[in-house]
């Protein structure tokens, strides 16, 4: 490839990408400028409906509504605010919208967009003036009929008030004279705004509007709480603070001591209380007043609870009266005795002093505990605890002195199996002589022309095991943790001679009984009379197994399945 060729192709690249690069910003370009000239169109838009028909309709329409100096000087200042925007603000859009066409036209887009952005913003201001104007604007026009329906609505609901009200008076005895005053004040009310709406003074309407709604919401509260609010502050609290102080009189009597409950403290505060809600609802205040009461009905509910968990907890207090006291005489007395044992004990088991350290651990807990006792009893007969708290004290003690027997029950099965295991060593002394003697008994019951060396190794074994465990019961102190050692090495040693003896034996009777089962095939087969010789002479050496394993498979040449049926055989 030519150097001229390369040049050119290079030059023919690089028109090609400006080329591209060209075609591109124009694209986007013309992007841009569609984008900013539907913008311009909609701000156009947005700036010719600010002025909007309602507006100037709703206008038009209070002009026919003056009835006096204010709702003149109300509709005087709505034109100067209208005026000001029709002829003042939406203006000076419109020459901004024209300096953004003369921007778009020299193509300063930079600028352009600046421009619109504070145009927009300026629609958005006027509009909302326009929008403010109108809703005052329409308060008036539209307040005759939204008037006349909020009064219709509420007149609804008066007279359902009065009807429950006169259909129930005796429940309103206590505030019967503040309620039909309102009730007047509520009528006055009525007629001053129909009065207002025949004379078209509109703003005072609506303050008239206002009060009688505000008057009708609180008469409503009164009639539907007032009942309960005279029921729970005139009965039932009363009957209930009455019930509970007789009852506390006479369980203080009884030798209860309720003073944590402040029942008299309380008492006076919620015949404050009560004062206060009365004093209120006489003026029609009833605010939080039911939600009072009944939280000074549970209180008082939740006393009765008291008084009854202390009538139980009195029960539980005098039951461990004397039972804990059982116990922990009846504790210190057991372990009083060990510990008048446990030097004898310590000398012959061997043991050290960590070894009973429990015994006076326990001792300590014993005497800690009915101090703990003796304080609880001296506070209940001074009658400054209530038995809430004397038998919950006492419950705690008693699952301490629980723990405390049971580390002394414990502590005694410890101390006892050390006897225990000295007697059970010596039963398993005698058992295991026996089961030697019945070894030697059973090795020679059979004569074997000859014992295996193992066996007389084994014997020996379990022999001095023997001894070392009779030495050891033999000591003064025992240590009953060698003894165990001994026990259970002389036990495993003897339990192995007396296994080792059963299977010699029971293997040299299934051996000699092979040989004198095989002997009837000697004369026939020169094989079986060769292998039955070899067995013969393993079985004098002392060699069993060998000698049985031999003589099957020499009779098994005659007699197939005579191997399975003498292995089985010697198996079971």
């Amino acid at each position: 490839m030519s150097i001229e060729f390369i040049i050119i192709l290079g030059i023919a690249y690089y028109i090609v990408t400006v080329a591209l690069i060209i075609v591109t910003l124009n694209l986007l370009n013309k992007r841009d400028k569609t984008t900013i000239r539907k913008q311009m169109d909609e701000l156009e838009r947005d700036k010719n409906l600010i002025i909007s028909a309602s507006l100037i309709a709703e206008l038009n329409k209070v002009e026919p509504l003056i009835s006096n100096s204010n709702m003149k000087d109300t509709l005087a200042l709505w034109q100067k605010r209208f005026t000001k925007i029709k002829e003042s603000d939406v203006p000076r859009i419109t020459d901004a919208l024209l300096e953004a066409e003369e921007l778009y036209a020299k193509k300063d887009y930079k600028t352009l967009k600046k421009k619109l952005s504070e145009i927009e913003m300026d629609i958005y201001y006027v509009r909302t003036k326009a929008n403010f104007l109108l809703d005052e604007i329409k308060e008036i026009t539209l307040s005759e009929e939204r008037n006349r329906e909020t009064i219709t609505k509420l007149k609804a609901s008066y007279r359902e008030i009065l009807r429950k009200y006169q259909d129930n008076k005796n429940d309103y005895s206590l505030v019967s004279s503040p309620l039909e005053l309102q009730f007047e004040n509520v009528d006055k009310l009525f007629s001053a705004f129909e009065v207002a709406m025949e004379n078209k003074s509109y703003q005072e309407v609506s303050k008239i509007v206002k009060a009688i709604d505000d008057l009708i919401g609180n008469l409503k509260l009164v009639i539907d709480e007032a009942p309960t609010i005279i029921m729970l502050g005139k009965n039932i609290i009363p009957k209930k603070i009455t019930d509970i102080t007789n009852i506390s009189k006479k369980m203080e009597k009884d030798g209860f001591n309720l003073d944590y409950l402040n029942i008299p403290y309380n008492v006076t505060e919620s015949s404050k209380k009560i004062t206060d809600i009365f004093q209120r609802l006489n003026v029609l205040n009833i605010e939080d007043s039911i939600f009072e009461l009944k939280t000074m009905l549970d209180y008082f509910d939740s006393i009765y609870n008291e008084f009854d968990k202390e009538k139980i907890s009195r029960k539980i207090y005098n039951d461990y009266l004397r039972t804990i006291l059982i116990k922990i005489t009846k504790l210190t007395k057991i372990n009083d005795t060990l510990l008048k044992r446990l030097d004898d004990i310590k000398y012959s088991y061997d043991l050290n002093d960590e070894d009973v350290e429990v015994v006076f651990t326990i001792k300590e807990e014993l005497a800690s505990e009915r101090g703990e006792y003796d304080d609880i009893i001296d506070d209940g007969r001074s009658k400054k605890s209530s038995y809430s708290h004397l038998g919950k004290l006492m419950e705690l003690l008693n699952i301490k002195v629980l723990k405390t027997e049971e580390k002394l029950e414990v502590a005694l099965r410890s101390l006892g199996s050390l006897k225990e295991d000295e007697l059970r060593a010596r039963e398993q002394l005698d058992e295991m002589k026996q089961i030697l003697e019945s070894a030697k008994s059973g090795i020679k019951s059979f004569k074997l022309p000859m014992i295996p060396e193992n066996y007389f190794v084994e014997l020996g074994e379990a022999t001095e095991a023997i001894a070392n465990m009779v030495q050891e019961l033999e000591k003064t102190p025992i240590s009953i943790k060698v003894l165990n050692t001994r026990v259970d090495t002389a036990r495993d040693l003897v339990l192995k001679v007396y296994n080792t003896t059963k299977e010699t034996v029971k293997t040299a009777k299934m051996a000699e009984t092979a040989i004198v089962y095989g002997n009837r095939y000697r004369p026939i087969n020169t094989e079986v009379d060769i292998g039955l010789s070899k067995a013969e002479k393993l079985f004098f050496q002392g060699k069993f197994k060998n000698a049985l394993e031999t003589a099957i498979h020499a009779i098994n040449i005659i007699e197939p399945g005579i191997y399975k049926k003498l292995m089985d055989e010697y198996q079971n």
